[in-house]
């Protein structure tokens, strides 16, 4: 607890949230954008939270994910907007690899009513949602199952993908940095979602806007290896920049 109540109430939303615009956070405390604006520079100098362009989020480590649980919560409906826009998308009749991550969990939800897709996975949430499909086949990979997510990695993971060449992947990520790489936190899930990725011949990330300048420690691919990248706000600078040099179509969900 602090001296300033607000501020309390402040970081309690987005301890509940896990991210909030300055938009949000104003209009829920009832204070002016300026008075928000002040208060993240102070909880953020103070590290309590971490600021990004346009909003503040609960600060984030390197190595070390945010729990599943709790990022089954954060930003739950810019994932559904992803999801759909993705979905409208994905043609009937393709095959597709998705991978691990809630964002590609909400994609899922979204293509149960698909018609002819083969779809390969390393994430048994995926695998059990379109199940559900009377006409979707699902290829489960094997491997290793983490109990945290279950998601599948490891050797064995690598080489059931390399068996196959998929018209679309559709990858989630942790973090997107300004260099333009794209990084995961657990080697074995990098090296899988690699693999995913040269085996495809056009790959689609789904990404929120709480992914831009959030680090984690191991690069997975570079944003020129990405086809198109599905987002619910305009990037902000210097993405749009680096998305145009490296080629990738960005489609904003509304």
């Amino acid at each position: 607890m602090s001296a300033n109540p607000r501020l309390d109430q402040l970081v309690g939303e987005v301890r509940r949230q896990g991210s909030m615009s300055v938009e949000a956070l104003a209009d829920r405390l009832g204070v002016t954008l300026q008075t928000v604006r002040r208060d993240v520079k102070q909880l953020a100098e103070q590290g309590v939270l971490s600021r990004y362009h346009g909003g503040v989020r609960l600060p984030s480590s390197t190595t070390e994910n945010i729990a599943y649980l709790q990022r089954q919560l954060l930003n739950e409906d810019a994932k559904r907007a992803i999801a759909r826009e993705v979905a409208k998308a994905v043609p009937d009749g393709c095959s597709l690899i998705l991978n691990i991550g809630t964002t590609t969990e909400a994609i899922a939800r979204e293509l149960v009513r698909h018609r002819g897709l083969r779809v390969i996975t390393n994430n048994l949430n995926v695998a059990a949602i379109l199940a559900d499909s009377a006409d979707c086949e699902v290829l489960v990979a094997g491997g290793v199952v983490r109990l945290r997510d279950h998601g599948i990695v490891g050797e064995t993971t690598v080489d059931f993908i390399r068996q196959f060449r998929v018209d679309l992947a559709v990858i989630g990520i942790s973090g997107i940095e300004q260099d333009g790489t794209l990084r995961d936190y657990d080697l074995r899930e990098v090296k899988v979602a690699q693999t995913i990725i040269a085996q495809s011949r056009e790959v689609w990330l789904a990404a929120d806007h709480s992914k831009f300048d959030r680090r984690a420690m191991i690069e997975l691919a570079r944003l020129d290896q990405i086809d198109v990248l599905y987002t619910n706000a305009a990037p902000p600078p210097p993405y749009a920049t680096l998305l145009q040099e490296a080629g990738v179509q960005c489609v904003i969900a509304p």
